[in-house]
């Protein structure tokens, strides 16, 4: 890599563009401009040709100045802006305090680490890259980690921020919403390193565009990452996923008699259910979701089934079996959840053990369940 092309890099990840000469060529032209002016007056001989000379380079770093202000602009403008409000180190210090009394939850593993890290990236995660790796200007920005999630989520994420070295930042991006930004060398190196070759969807294209972008911006040579194909139920990596797109539900049916409006009567009935869900496209890779999604659904001894939203098809795997879900209990016993979806996963498990043991049949079971769901 050339002197020149190293110096196009940005050295932070915080701005959108690397630092403008122009303030500096101007600042100069205006001194030279003021000090030939004043020797002009003074008579001093063929001074007013200096002026001329810098009241032009005054003009030109002006307007090299602008011209860059509104390319800039102009790339700017391609985005949605939204106002982001960061969150201090004090209050992630007391959230992750507060988190750690409220959760028995152990320290994680290398390898767990890096399994559960790729399913949340999966789910929740975005790789941001510069287009091409470089701005209308030829400045070459920084790529980005981002994890997306509900504010509720946020001791979460504080704890494998502590796990990871506390590497990246926190903001609000709206009420409800936080994201976890890693966008230093080291924290992208860092998680490279944990989720190479542990990712099973399309996003390990995207993975290997960063890849290529950090190697080539650092001189380094991390190999290609190639897709995992373990056993699903061997790592932590679909607890990361069903953290991000996994539901747990209890469904209580009230029994109801027949009746002039109702033809049938309906059974009291307590069952439960886990479903995954995933668009159909991804977006970021032109990829389709449906080969891994058809994986992943004969894996959980299910079927995928497809349904519409007004963001396009959506591919969900659907799970009500008991024999099934004792699988998944097992698992999720193994391989713990961590975030908002432990206590939905507790309160299920709670009523799949009332069901083995027959206590929903019970007036005070069922009074139980209501109220679980109730929560």
């Amino acid at each position: 890599m050339t002197n020149l092309t190293r110096s196009n890099f940005q050295d932070h990840p915080f701005h959108l563009v690397s630092p403008s000469p122009w303030p500096f060529y101007t600042s100069v032209s205006l001194f030279t401009l003021t000090m030939n002016a004043a020797l002009s007056m003074h008579l001093f001989n063929n001074s007013y040709i200096m002026v001329y000379i810098a009241l032009f380079l005054v003009i030109a770093s002006m307007s090299l100045w602008f011209r860059d202000i509104i390319s800039e602009g102009k790339l700017v403008t391609n985005f949605i802006l939204k106002i982001a409000k960061a969150i201090s180190k004090d209050s992630v210090n007391k959230i992750l305090i507060d988190y750690k009394n409220q959760n028995n939850i152990l320290d994680f593993q290398d390898n767990n680490l890096g399994h559960y890290l790729a399913g949340l990236l999966e789910g929740d995660g975005h790789i941001s890259l510069p287009s091409l790796g470089s701005t209308t200007l030829d400045r070459i920005l920084n790529p980005r980690i981002v994890f997306t999630s509900d504010k509720n989520n946020l001791g979460m994420y504080v704890f494998l921020q502590s796990q990871l070295g506390n590497i990246g930042r926190f903001q609000h991006s709206s009420e409800n919403v936080i994201r976890y930004i890693i966008g230093d060398k080291k924290g992208i190196v860092d998680i490279i390193k944990l989720i190479h070759g542990k990712l099973r969807t399309p996003k390990n294209i995207r993975l290997n565009d960063l890849i290529k972008f950090i190697n080539t911006k650092y001189d380094l040579n991390i190999p290609e990452s190639q897709l995992c194909n373990s056993n699903y139920l061997d790592n932590s990596w679909l607890a990361g996923f069903t953290e991000a797109d996994g539901h747990f539900g209890i469904k209580y049916v009230e029994k109801k008699e027949k009746s002039e409006t109702r033809k049938r009567s309906v059974s009291e009935n307590i069952s439960l259910r886990f479903r995954l869900d995933q668009r159909a496209y991804d977006k970021t890779t032109s990829s389709s979701m449906k080969p891994f999604m058809e994986q992943l659904a004969l894996a959980l001894s299910s079927n995928l089934t497809t349904y519409n939203t007004k963001t396009g098809e959506v591919l969900s795997i659907y799970i009500s079996s008991i024999a099934d879900i004792k699988v998944l209990i097992n698992y999720f016993n193994k391989y713990n959840l961590i975030g908002n979806k432990m206590n939905d996963y507790n309160n299920w498990k709670l009523v799949y053990n009332m069901i083995i043991s027959k206590q929903h049949l019970s007036l005070e079971g069922r009074l139980k369940i209501k109220a679980l769901i109730g929560k």
